[in-house]
This record gives structure tokens, C-alpha cells and sequence, in this order.
């Protein structure tokens, strides 16, 4: 990145970071599988051909100044999964505000132990750590916020895509999912110790495995344009500051958090779902009741959907 425009030798780049013109040749090798466009090789020397979208904190950090976030952001080409990354993070003490990226997860999950597709270098796989002054049963309304934080910051990118919010950690684009959401905490009866928020964003995927085509989709797919990765995450992580002060600081933030996912979510009025928990059920929704939780109208009178997945018919 600081040589961007020139060719630099092997022995350069050696000497650069304390090593081997043959580590060096591995490294670029490396580099080059995970998408990043060097030309050249050990004799001639090497040049970048392309600022690569890479999650890198040096990218990030000065995009993100004055947010939470701007200080401890940890970048992997690889990780097995970005949650787990955190969460034994903050277990150890890792500071709030902490940001964990990968290019790739190896075992990405989402909500119930499912696998998430994380494809290399096309998505934002990203998880923080939070340690507000909340009580348990408010997670779940920080969990709604950062859904409100990735429209948010999706639509300053591109203000003609319109996110649907599906209740409680999915976006979708015309019925297909394009960004999860995986929130776990750690805490006490009456105490939040800390809450790790997973995000993610299919944005330059191209194609999916067979099983997730009818219901999967990325905004590039949508767009039919290409994404800047570092923009997008960005206008992520500032969004997702602006929620989370704002919910730790003013009265009537988690009211108004209800009413803005309400607002802007297709699925939670007026809509015949089944829930797959307990059994089963099937109802019409109607809307969120003061902690966040779904409400399900039946024959057997209102329900309020704590867990489990719920499926528009």
C-alpha cells in the first residue's frame, strides 16, 4: 500500500518486514489467492494493480474516527468464526468497541448452530463487543438496532436498494436474504457482562450453493454493481455507534427502536406466518410487544414468539 504506484523488489519487501525474499514470494502468493492483484514476480519485483477491498484496520480506521469502534479493529484472511473470535475475546477483557473482520470463515454460524455461507473476500463478516449498562432482557432490542444500523448504512451507500427487516435478525431484498444477524451474550441475572453482535452482509457474492439459490441473494446481485466492502462497513460501523449511543443515553431510544423496525419491516402486521417452535403454530402478526418480542394473533388468542423461526406463508 505504500509503494502502490511502483514496482518494489523482493529484497525491499524483505528488508521492509525483517524476512526472506522467498517468504516474501510466499506471502504475495498468499495475498494473490484471497484476491488481492499483484503483478510481477521475485525477479522483476512487485506492484499492487489494484487498491484492494480488503476489511484492513489501516483502510477502516480512519473512516470510523470518533466512534467506538475506531481504536481495536482486528483483521483476518481467515477465521473459523468471526462470533467466536469475540466472544472469547471478550471473555479475556477485551476492550468494548472491539471489531473482529474476516475475509473468510470457515465455520460462519447464524442463528440455531446454522451454518452462514461465507464466501471469500465478497462479504463483510463482522463481529463487535459491547458491554452496556442494560439489563438481559434488553438484548434483544440492541439486536433489533443493529438490523436498523445495516439498512441504515446500506441505504447511505445506495439509497434506491429498500432492506425489509424480518423479525428478529434478518434483511431481505425482495424476499431473499442478504444480511444476518447473530447476537450472544454473557451476563448475570440482572447484568450484561458483554454482548458480541454479529453481522453478516453478502455484498459481491456472484452465485450461492444450490441449496441457498431461491432464498439467498447479495447487493451486488441486486444492484448489478459492485460494492466497495471498506465504504459499506464503514457507514456500518457509524450507523451502528449512532443506535448504540443513542439506546445507552436517551429514555425513549428502545420505544423508538420498536416503532422504526416496525416501520420499516413488511413482516410484522397483517402478515399469515407459521412458527416453528413448540410444535408449530400458525397466526397472523401483530406487531411487537413493549420488550420486542413478536405477537402472533390465533384461534387460541395472542402469542408472543420468544425464539424460533418464523416463516411467511
Amino acid at each position: 500500500m505504500n509503494y502502490s504506484t511502483t514496482v518494489v523488489s523482493g529484497t525491499k519487501l524483505a528488508q521492509e518486514i525483517g524476512t526472506t525474499r522467498s517468504e516474501v514470494w510466499r506471502l504475495v502468493q498468499q495475498l494473490r489467492t484471497f484476491g488481492v492483484e499483484i503483478a510481477g514476480h521475485p525477479s522483476s519485483g512487485y506492484q499492487l494493480t489494484a487498491v484492494p477491498d480488503l476489511l484492513l484496520p489501516e483502510m477502516l480506521q480512519p473512516l470510523v474516527r470518533g466512534t467506538i469502534f475506531d481504536e481495536h479493529i482486528h483483521h483476518y484472511y481467515r477465521a473459523g468464526s468471526t462470533n467466536t473470535l469475540a466472544m472469547e475475546a471478550a471473555t479475556t477483557g477485551a476492550p468494548e468497541g472491539s471489531v473482529f473482520l474476516a475475509e473468510q470463515q470457515t465455520a460462519g454460524r447464524g442463528r440455531g448452530n446454522h451454518q452462514w455461507h461465507s464466501a471469500q473476500s465478497a462479504g463483510i463478516y463482522c463481529s463487535v463487543i459491547l458491554r452496556p449498562a442494560l439489563p438481559p432482557s434488553d438484548v434483544l432490542v440492541l439486536s433489533l438496532a443493529a438490523g436498523l444500523a445495516v439498512r441504515s448504512a446500506v441505504q447511505e451507500i445506495d439509497s434506491r436498494v429498500l432492506p425489509d427487516l424480518k423479525w428478529p435478525n434478518d434483511l431481505l431484498i425482495e424476499g431473499k436474504k442478504f444480511c444476518g444477524i447473530l447476537t450472544e451474550m454473557n451476563a448475570e441475572a440482572t447484568r450484561v457482562r458483554h454482548i458480541v453482535v454479529g453481522i453478516g452482509i453478502n455484498v459481491n457474492h456472484n452465485q450461492f450453493p444450490d441449496e441457498l439459490q431461491q432464498t439467498a441473494t447479495s447487493l451486488s446481485m441486486e444492484t448489478r454493481t459492485q460494492w466497495s466492502k471498506v465504504n459499506l462497513c464503514a457507514a456500518l460501523l457509524k450507523s451502528l455507534d449512532r443506535e448504540y449511543q443513542s439506546l445507552l443515553a436517551k429514555t425513549e431510544a428502545h420505544e423508538d427502536i420498536l416503532r422504526r423496525f416496525e416501520e420499516q419491516s413488511s413482516m410484522l402486521r397483517g402478515k399469515t406466518v407459521r412458527v416453528e417452535e413448540n410444535g408449530g403454530f400458525e397466526g397472523t402478526t401483530e406487531g411487537l410487544d413493549p420488550r420486542g418480542f413478536l405477537q402472533v394473533g390465533t384461534d387460541d388468542g395472542l402469542r408472543i414468539v420468544y425464539s424460533g423461526t418464523v416463516r411467511v406463508k
